[in-house]
C-alpha cells in the first residue's frame, strides 16, 4: 500500500516546479523513536508497553513474567 506522498511524486513530473517544491516542503521526517521501533522482546508486539524501569514488555507478556521479575501484586487478588 503506497502513502498519499508516494502517490503524489508519481503524479507530479520530475524536475517541474511543482515537483521541486512538493519534494522540499513534504519530505518524510525521519523518526528515530517511533512506536514500531519499540516492540515487544518476548512477543514482539509493538503496542501497549510497560516502559516503567526499562522494561521492553507489552502489558500482555508483563502479567506473565511480572513475578519472575520480582514484582509484587496487591490487592485483593494477591
Amino acid at each position: 500500500m503506497e502513502s498519499a506522498y508516494e502517490r503524489i511524486l508519481k503524479i507530479q513530473k520530475p524536475g517541474t516546479a511543482g515537483y521541486i517544491r512538493f519534494t522540499k516542503f513534504n519530505k518524510h521526517k525521519v523518526r528515530s523513536s517511533d512506536a514500531r521501533s519499540r516492540a515487544c522482546v518476548r512477543c514482539n508486539r509493538p503496542e501497549a508497553h510497560i516502559k516503567v524501569h526499562g522494561l521492553r514488555y507489552c502489558r500482555q507478556c508483563f502479567r506473565e513474567v511480572a513475578k519472575d521479575l520480582g514484582f509484587h501484586k496487591y490487592g485483593k487478588e494477591a
